[in-house]
């Protein structure tokens, strides 16, 4: 793809928002090294477990970009990213959706109730087909998310699903920094959007 062609990235963080050592914020840094042009959801300094709140900094995002967009989402990442989804998403290419929870059954202890998520409007998650291609990567053992939950929902979103294996839920607590499998993915999704 020639530079005046390649989409813009968008990095969708989950409920931490941005880890200095999370894959996602060092693919940011490879990718902008690289002279890539990418779009980082912002921190929420309110509301920061509002999904309403989360899926409307993403469409502010979106909307400022003009011409193609590929979304790079993590865990809670991609549950506001599927919930966004829901509206216009045209210029979207295709996502990675990796490791996302499963916000309809309790969750280890640390993270909100289920009842919790439900006041502030994730779920029900979405379970129509996205609009755009979408890579959907699954952990083996994510303490956030079943193979078999994830599944379900690779498969009703309409996405390709990738084992990683044991991975945990790809991030720094898991042993995850970089993660170079995330460009390799990235470059499949912008070949094929």
């Amino acid at each position: 793809m020639s530079a005046t062609t390649d989409p813009v990235i968008v990095i969708v963080p989950g409920l931490r928002d941005h880890v200095a050592e999370h894959w996602q914020t060092l693919l940011a840094d490879r990718l902008a090294e690289a002279g890539r042009t990418l779009r980082t959801v912002p921190p929420l300094t309110e509301d920061a477990l509002s999904r309403e709140a989360r899926v409307a900094a993403l469409d502010k995002v979106v909307s400022e970009i003009e011409g193609p967009v590929v979304l790079v989402a993590h865990s809670a990442g991609v549950i506001t990213t599927v919930h966004w989804a829901q509206g216009s998403t045209a210029q979207v290419r295709g996502a990675l959706l990796a490791t996302p929870p499963d916000f309809e059954t309790p969750l280890p202890e640390g993270y909100p109730a289920p009842e919790v998520l439900g006041e502030n409007g994730w779920t029900p998650v979405p379970r129509k087909p996205l609009p755009f291609p979408s890579v959907v990567a699954v952990s083996s053992n994510d303490p956030l998310g079943t193979v078999e939950r994830v599944t379900e929902l690779a498969r009703d979103w309409g996405g390709r699903l990738v084992d990683l294996g044991e991975v945990g839920h790809l991030n720094p607590a898991s042993g995850y920094g970089p993660w170079p499998h995330a460009e390799e993915l990235l470059r499949e999704i912008e070949e094929t959007g």
